[in-house]
C-alpha cells in the first residue's frame, strides 16, 4: 500500500500535529458554546473536532490539485456537450462512470462509484509512475495512466462522486494513519442519512467510520480546504514513523 507520508515536507506535517500538536500555522476556527463543539464533531467524519490548516505542503498540494481539476472540467463539459467529437478517452471513460452512477440513487450510486473507481486504476506507486515521490493527479490524468495511488483514486472519487449528484457538503477526503503498517492511507468519506460510509480503493464493500479499525485521521479535505483533526489518537513516540519523521525535521 502507498504511504501519503512518503515525502518529507508531509512527514514533517504529520509529525507536528500528530505529536506535538497543532503548530502557529494552524488555527481553529473558534468555538462559541459546548453545543457548537458537538455539532461540530457531529459533522466530520469520526465524530472528532477539527481545525483549519491555512498554510504549508498539504494545503499547497491540495490548491494544485484543485486547479488541475477545474481545467479538466472544461473538457469534461465540452465532451459532455458532444460526446460523439470528444477527443479526450478519460473524459468519455469518466462520463460513463459518472452516468452509470447518477442512475442510482443512496448506498448503491456510492457503491457504483467506488467500484467503478477501483476496477478502472490499477494500484501503482508514484516512484513507480513518474521516478518522484508524492504526485497528486486529478481524475482525468488518473484514468490517462490507468495507475494510480490511494490519492488518485481518492481525488477521482471525490470529483466523480459531484457529478453523479452527491452534494460536496456530504464529501470529504480523508487521510488515515494505519496504526499497524505504519503507513497513510487516502480515502473518500460519503454522509448518507447522517452517517459517514468509507470509499476506499483497497476494497469494494463500504464500511461506517465507526467500523474502521487499526487506524486514525489525521487531517480530512473537502470543498472548503484542508483540516486537521485536533483529538484523534496521536502516533507512538516509539515507532519507526515517528523516528524517520525526527530525522527529516532535524535534517
Amino acid at each position: 500500500m502507498w504511504s501519503v507520508g512518503n515525502s518529507s515536507a508531509w512527514r514533517a506535517i504529520l509529525l507536528v500535529c500528530a505529536l506535538i500538536g497543532a503548530p502557529a500555522e494552524l488555527q481553529a476556527a473558534q468555538l462559541n458554546s459546548p453545543a457548537s463543539a458537538e455539532q461540530a464533531r457531529a459533522d466530520e467524519p469520526f465524530g472528532l473536532s477539527t481545525a483549519i490548516v491555512t498554510t504549508g505542503a498539504l494545503l499547497e498540494k491540495w490548491l494544485g490539485v484543485e486547479r488541475e481539476v477545474a481545467d479538466e472540467q472544461q473538457v469534461l463539459r465540452i465532451c459532455e456537450q458532444n460526446r460523439t467529437s470528444c477527443q479526450s478517452q478519460p473524459a468519455l471513460q469518466f462520463l460513463a462512470i459518472v452516468d452509470s452512477a447518477r442512475s442510482l440513487e443512496g448506498r448503491a450510486r456510492l457503491g457504483e462509484i467506488n467500484r467503478a473507481i477501483n476496477l478502472a486504476i490499477k494500484s501503482m506507486s508514484d516512484m513507480a509512475l513518474y521516478g518522484v515521490e508524492d504526485v497528486w493527479s486529478p481524475p482525468l490524468a488518473t484514468l490517462a495512466k490507468g495507475a494510480g495511488d490511494c490519492e488518485d483514486y481518492a481525488i477521482a472519487k471525490f470529483v466523480a462522486l459531484q457529478g453523479a449528484g452527491v452534494s460536496a457538503d456530504d464529501l470529504r477526503i480523508v487521510i488515515l494513519r494505519d496504526d499497524i503498517r505504519e503507513e497513510d492511507h487516502a480515502v473518500v468519506a460519503a454522509r448518507l442519512d447522517g452517517n459517514w460510509l468509507m470509499l476506499d480503493n483497497l476494497r469494494m464493500a463500504m464500511v461506517g467510520d465507526q467500523q474502521v479499525r487499526d487506524s486514525h485521521p489525521l487531517f480530512l479535505i473537502d470543498h472548503s480546504g484542508v483540516k486537521l483533526y485536533l483529538d484523534a489518537p496521536s502516533a507512538s513516540k516509539g515507532s519507526r514513523g515517528y523516528e524517520r519523521a525526527v530525522g527529516q525535521i532535524l535534517h
